[in-house]
C-alpha cells in the first residue's frame, strides 16, 4: 500500500473490555494509529462491550489508562457499543424487512444436534437452516413461548475474497459459512454484526486487527454487502508468540502493557519495540514515534509471527533512559526509592545522581535501586572493611581527607589530587578507591569513585572520612 488511499483513512482499535490491554492489543493500536497519522486521517477508539458477562468499568479503565501511557491518542471516541443498541435494532429490523435475516426458532439443544449430526456425516458443524426461508418452503410451526434468535442469510454459493495488506489475498467459499445469529433472543446484537455496522457507521477504511479475526472477516463482508454498504480495507496481524516460540499467557510472559511502567520501562521504549515486532523499516531499530508515523505507510509489515524478546525489549529501554531527561526519570525513581528508605534530606541532587548512574542499567527500577547508595548511611561489613583499610592505605587516606578540605570540588580536581597522594604513598588506584568506596558509600561496587565524591559533596565525604580519627 504504498500509494495514498483514494478516500480519507480513517482507522479504530476495537477491544473487548475483558481484561488489561496487552502487548498484541498494544500493537494494534499502535499500527492503526501511525497508519493514521501517516495520511493525516483519523484514529478511532471503540470498546466493544457487548460480552455482558465478561465486560467490566474496570477493564475499559485498563484499556484506557495502557493508551494513555502509550501516548496512542486516539482522535474520536471512546465510542461504547451497549449505547449503540438503537441503531443495531433499527439495522436489524431493515434486514428481517429486506428478507437478509430471518427469525430463527431453533433451541440451542436443536443446533447443537444438527452440527453433531454434521459431524458424524464427516461434514463441518454448522446450522441446518431449518427456519431459513426460501421460495416454495414451508416452515415449522413456531414453538409455543420460544424467543426467537434473528440469523444473517448468509450467501449459498460463491465466496468471499479480499486483498489483505498484510497476508495478501484470502478466499473463503460462502459453504464454509452458516447462517450466523446476528441478535439473541432478548434482542442483544452479536459480535460480528456489531463490528459490521460500526465500521460502516464510523465510516472506518481500513481495519488492522490480529490473525485471530480472519475467519470473522468474511462474516463481516457479507453483512455489510448485504445491506449496500462499503467494505474497509483488512489487514491482519500475525501473533506475537512469547519467548519460548509458545503463545504468549498471563502465567510466563508480562503481556499486560500496564506491568511495563510499574517494571522501569518507558513508554518509548514499549513502542519503539512494539513496531519492530513485525514491520520493518530497512535495518533501523531504534526510532521515534515521529518517524513511525512518517514511515508507516501499510508496506513492510510481516506474515509470520513475531516472538518476544525481553534482551531487546531491555537494550532499548537501557538506549531510552541515556537519552531521557534526569528531571523526568527522578520523578519515576523517586516513590520506589522513597519506598526502600531512601532518606533526601541532606542527600545529593536525585537528577544529578541518576545522570551519573544510568549508563549501565535497563529499567528506572535498577535505576532507582542503584541510587539508593547515595540516599542512605553507608553501613560497610566490617570484614570488607578490615580487608581493604590496611596499615599501608591509612597515612594515604588521612592525606586524602586533609587535601579534601581546600581541594576545588571537581571530579577533574579530585581524580587529579587522588593521584598525586597514590602517587607520594607508592600505591596503585584500587588500593585507596576500595577502602573509599566503603567508607563513602558502605559498597565495593559504584562508578568512578571521583564521580561519586563529586556528587556527595564536600560536607558528607570530610564527614564520612572522619571515622578514620
Amino acid at each position: 500500500m504504498t500509494n495514498a488511499p483514494a478516500k480519507p483513512v480513517r482507522t479504530r482499535f476495537a477491544p473487548s473490555p475483558t481484561g488489561y490491554l496487552h502487548l498484541g492489543g498494544a500493537r494494534t493500536a499502535l499500527y492503526s494509529w501511525a497508519f493514521a497519522r501517516h495520511f493525516g486521517g483519523t484514529f478511532v477508539l471503540r470498546i466493544e462491550d457487548t460480552d455482558l458477562e465478561r465486560s467490566t468499568p474496570e477493564a475499559v479503565q485498563a484499556i484506557i489508562d495502557g493508551m494513555a501511557w502509550l501516548g496512542l491518542t486516539h482522535d474520536e471516541g471512546p465510542f461504547y457499543q451497549m449505547k449503540r443498541m438503537d441503531r443495531y435494532r433499527e439495522v436489524i429490523a431493515q434486514m428481517l424487512e429486506a428478507g437478509t435475516a430471518y427469525h430463527c426458532y431453533s433451541s440451542p439443544e436443536e443446533v447443537q444436534a444438527m452440527r453433531d449430526r454434521a459431524t458424524a456425516a464427516g461434514e463441518k458443524p454448522r446450522y441446518d437452516g431449518t427456519w431459513r426461508p426460501e421460495e416454495g418452503k414451508v416452515l415449522p410451526a413456531i414453538p409455543e413461548g420460544r424467543k426467537p434468535v434473528v440469523r444473517f442469510k448468509n450467501p449459498l454459493d460463491g465466496e468471499v475474497s479480499w486483498n489483505d495488506f498484510v497476508k495478501g489475498t484470502i478466499t473463503i467459499g460462502n459453504k464454509e459459512l452458516d447462517d450466523l445469529v446476528i441478535a439473541r433472543p432478548d434482542g442483544t446484537p452479536t459480535y460480528n454484526f456489531c463490528v459490521a455496522i460500526d465500521d460502516l457507521d464510523m465510516e472506518i477504511s481500513h481495519v488492522l486487527r490480529g490473525d485471530d479475526h480472519v475467519n470473522n472477516t468474511p462474516r463481516q463482508i457479507n453483512i455489510l454487502r448485504a445491506i449496500g454498504a462499503p467494505l474497509p480495507e483488512y489487514g491482519h496481524l500475525p501473533m506475537i508468540l512469547g519467548s519460548d516460540g509458545q503463545k504468549m499467557s498471563k502465567r510466563k510472559d508480562a503481556v499486560n502493557v500496564m506491568q511495563y511502567p510499574a517494571e522501569g520501562y518507558l513508554p518509548e521504549a514499549i513502542l519503539n519495540y512494539l513496531a519492530r515486532l513485525g514491520w520493518s523499516h530497512g535495518d533501523d531499530e531504534v526510532f521515534s514515534m515521529e518517524q513511525v508515523c512518517a514511515w508507516f505507510d501499510g508496506t513492510h509489515l510481516s506474515n509470520s509471527a513475531a516472538q518476544f524478546n525481553i534482551e531487546k525489549l531491555n537494550w532499548l529501554n537501557n538506549h531510552y533512559i541515556k537519552q531521557a531527561d534526569n528531571e523526568r526519570l527522578a520523578a519515576l525513581a523517586q516513590p520506589r526509592m522513597v519506598a526502600n528508605g531512601a532518606v533526601f534530606e541532606g542527600a545529593p541532587a536525585l537528577p544529578a545522581v541518576l545522570a551519573l548512574m544510568k549508563e549501565r542499567v535497563n529499567t528506572v527500577n535498577e535505576l532507582a535501586d542503584a541510587a539508593m547508595l547515595f540516599f542512605r548511611t553507608p553501613q560497610p561489613d566490617a570484614a570488607l572493611l578490615a580487608q581493604h583499610l590496611t596499615d599501608a592505605v591509612k597515612p594515604a587516606l588521612a592525606q586524602f581527607a586533609e587535601r579534601c578540605k581546600t581541594v576545588e570540588w571537581s571530579k577533574e580536581a579530585l581524580s587529579a589530587m587522588m593521584k598525586e597522594v597514590l602517587a607520594a604513598n607508592g600505591l596503585k588506584m584500587p588500593q585507596m578507591a576500595m577502602p573509599l568506596r566503603l567508607l563513602i558509600t558502605g559498597q565495593l561496587q559504584t562508578p568512578a569513585i571521583d564521580a561519586v565524591l563529586q556528587i556527595f559533596g564536600r560536607d558528607t565525604v570530610l564527614a564520612r572520612l572522619s571515622a578514620l580519627g
